[in-house]
């Protein structure tokens, strides 16, 4: 940690490694909105030396595959490879992202996969308006329901005509509930690594790079993280039974956790990922690049880099880059961490 300090304080020590990936997490913009997408991608994506974009689209896409599951008003595939054509003329990596297993409401509001198919659902018919709970879940061990994912992950990655993909798996709260009758009972843990097993093992087959947050392998009860950036139901030994070639993404945004460590000690590579605080971003780029410049190669080489994350509308979020006042404070907080963490990762010459 003492060379963390002397990083983030500016204190020059050997010149410390580049870090291989330097990203930017966006919600997926509306069809009308893809223009402003893909400028920005051409030039604004380049000036800040990013070269990895994760788009999280999850069900806003007009799928063919499973034709219950388009979205009337989501992407169409015209809309997507306007996309994939601007990151390939700006060099960065394009990874989709649906959110899976967790994250399956908002607010009042069920996505797609529920409501198109509530026999997915981890508590059908509990919870009406989804009053009481943070996000439903679907039950991993419904029949049928990997078979719809697989269609869904299938075709949005061809569109994207990706090498890897972004699971998402966050915030995980309801999972094996006492009522479901296919799962409870049975160890979180063994869910939880059950379902990575599976999406990874697709993924793979596929020639695809599994991604995915990491707060679910933390354990929250005993390193103060809580039960949002960590877990507190049971899942964390989880990290024991998944494969080592999954690309954590361990987001922290009030403080700089050393859980990137952790990570790469247990064999992943792993990217920090900040939001909207400046100081702490650049304090986990300076622990990136601290674990990059370690004695230990077989650790050094896991410390991948950094994805900012921004939790707004794409648009919102570009607005506030480009200097609009009226985009937002939240939009605006991000738009200028993101500056910061990109000046802080950009290669060193």
């Amino acid at each position: 940690m003492f060379g963390l300090v002397l990083l983030a304080a500016g204190i020059q020590g050997p010149t410390p490694p580049d870090l291989p990936i330097r990203g930017l997490h966006l919600a997926a913009p509306s069809p009308a909105e893809v223009p402003t997408l893909t400028k920005f991608i051409r030039e604004a994506l380049p000036r800040e030396r990013v070269n990895t974009l994760v788009l999280e689209i999850d069900y806003g896409y007009k799928f063919k595959s499973r034709p219950e599951m388009a979205d009337p008003m989501g992407l169409s595939e015209a809309d997507v490879k306007a996309i994939v054509h601007a990151c390939h003329d700006a060099k960065v990596r394009l990874i989709p992202q649906i959110n899976l297993l967790g994250h399956q409401s908002w607010a009042k509001h069920t996505d797609a996969l529920l409501t198109k198919h509530p026999e997915f659902d981890e508590t059908p018919g509990k919870y009406p308006e989804n009053k009481g709970i943070y996000c439903r879940s679907y039950c991993p061990l419904a029949p049928g329901l990997h078979g719809l994912l697989f269609d869904l992950i299938d075709e949005l990655c061809d569109a994207c005509e990706c090498d890897a993909f972004h699971c998402g798996m966050d915030e995980v709260f309801i999972l094996a509930d006492p009522e479901c009758p296919r799962c409870k009972g049975k160890p979180t843990a063994e869910l939880f690594a059950g379902e990575v097993n599976t999406l990874h093992d697709h993924l793979k087959s596929k020639g695809r790079q599994m991604w995915m947050w990491g707060d679910r392998f933390l354990d929250g009860r005993t390193n103060g993280l809580g039960e949002w950036e960590a877990s507190t139901n049971g899942t964390p030994d989880a990290i024991n039974h998944v494969p080592k070639d999954i690309v954590i993404c361990d987001w922290h945004y009030e403080r700089a956790e050393p859980t990137p460590a952790l990570f790469a000690l247990n064999g992943f590579q792993v990217l920090a990922c900040p939001w909207r605080q400046a100081d702490t971003a650049k304090q986990q780029v300076a622990f990136m690049r601290l674990l990059r410049s370690g004695p230990n190669p077989k650790i050094a080489e896991k410390a991948l880099g950094v994805l900012h994350t921004t939790w707004c509308g794409a648009s919102a979020f570009i607005r506030a880059y480009s200097g609009d006042e009226k985009a937002g404070k939240e939009p605006a907080e991000s738009a200028a961490c993101f500056k910061a963490v990109m000046r802080a990762a950009a290669p060193l010459i």
